[in-house]
């Protein structure tokens, strides 16, 4: 083979390789593209998921389990966000709702909603009444929250009846990222026992993450045996049970718009700046 033929042949035989990798290269993409989990959440219009498990938790109180499409489809929600829910009240006209579930999309196939049904709820009626096999509407993500690893020392969370929600989905992304030294201490309020919303999984995290977080139950009803807090969340349980003012901890708080009002003046009291602050 002379010189020229060889060089033709080298050349064929480098774009035969060029071709291979584009192929190979293409391929692992398409692949890629098609196992990457399928996010649902749209933040212009609503979208509608089947209810395919409901559990009661209490007379007043159920969790509902909603199908996403695919069993590897992820609702795609930030953490810290939420979702705004659309139904009918009792007298058949739209009420809309922010809400923020208890799940993942570490969970794929489904999410989960941890809702409390007032008696003069709007969309607590659509929630008394949903059955499995029914459609929820559904839009987002929302909120200006969105957490990042490694964005705080530590979190004080001060939370209040179903402000819960959005403390549990920030609690469980830190303590289920072994990576994530964030540590947390909440400080959640009811009126009695029985309305404290996730009691066994917060129980949970304080018993198997003991070195990252701290549950402190405040009720204003307690049972006659009780060593949580009593009354409502005061400035001296905010100073003994959450991070002191610094610039890497941050202060959540979510609840009645009187409770929130009254935290953040203990917070003003206790010298947190409104930088170390954020109201759900």
């Amino acid at each position: 083979m002379d010189g020229l033929q060889l060089q033709y042949h080298r050349t064929g035989m480098l774009s035969i390789v060029v071709a291979i990798v584009a192929i190979s290269v293409g391929t692992a993409y398409y692949f890629y593209l098609s196992r990457k989990p399928k996010r649902c959440l749209d933040p212009e219009k609503f979208k509608e998921f089947k209810l395919i498990k409901r559990t009661e938790l209490s007379h007043n109180v159920a969790k509902f389990r909603f199908e996403l499409p695919t069993t590897t489809s992820v609702l795609g929600l930030p953490i810290g966000q939420h979702i705004s829910c659309r139904g009918k009240d009792v007298n058949g006209e739209y009420a809309i709702k922010p809400y923020t579930p208890t799940t993942l999309d570490s969970d794929v196939g489904y999410f989960e909603l941890v809702i409390k049904m007032y008696p003069q709820g709007r969309m607590s009626h659509h929630f008394r009444e949903m059955c499995e096999g029914d459609y929820l509407a559904v839009k987002g993500p929302k909120g200006r929250f969105k957490y990042k690893l490694g964005q705080v020392r530590a979190f004080g969370m001060l939370a209040g009846g179903t402000g819960i929600t959005p403390m549990f989905q920030v609690t469980r992304e830190i303590l289920e990222n072994s990576s994530d030294k964030t540590k947390v201490h909440l400080v959640y309020a009811n009126v009695t026992y029985e309305d404290i919303l996730l009691k066994e999984e917060l129980d949970g995290f304080a018993r198997d993450y003991s070195d990252r977080f701290s549950v402190y139950y405040v009720l204003n009803e307690p049972p006659e045996e009780w060593s949580g807090g009593v009354g409502f969340i005061s400035w001296e349980m905010i100073q003994a049970h959450c991070p002191e003012p610094a610039s890497d901890i941050k202060i959540l708080r979510c609840g009645p718009p009187a409770m929130n009002k009254a935290m953040a003046t203990h917070l003003e009291t206790l010298g947190y700046s409104s930088n170390m602050q954020f109201q759900f």
